[in-house]
């Protein structure tokens, strides 16, 4: 078994950052769709801005509401305005193909990568 990229959303901006929250980072249910993410799907987030990278889990934003939220302890590392890099992974024998896209400075969808 190997681990391969199975969804990514790329040059996502942080639309807010809320240490007050418990945790995890809330996604567009939008573009969880198009990417195939799971509610509570382990994803690891990088910065283009900064160079940080964690990981945490999703939990829907509203639909075409373009919310890129990180939550909790990950609001210390990764601020809004911040481009980001959001990727999960999956555990399978074989190369998959990822389901990527590209996004605006707003959240938008753009094109698939």
């Amino acid at each position: 078994m190997r681990i391969f990229l199975n969804s990514k959303i790329h040059k996502a901006t942080v639309t807010e950052a809320d240490l007050a929250y418990v945790g995890s980072i809330t996604i567009d249910k939008d573009l969880m769709n198009l990417v195939g993410l799971e509610l509570y799907e382990k994803v690891m987030v990088v910065s283009n801005t900064s160079g940080t990278r964690l990981e945490t889990y999703v939990i829907e934003g509203a639909p075409g509401s373009g919310v890129i939220c990180m939550n909790g302890a990950a609001a210390h590392l990764i601020k809004k305005g911040e481009e980001i890099i959001i990727m999960a992974f999956s555990v399978v024998d074989k190369p998959i193909i990822p389901k990527q896209i590209l996004v605006d400075k707003q959240n938008k969808f753009i094109k698939f990568l």
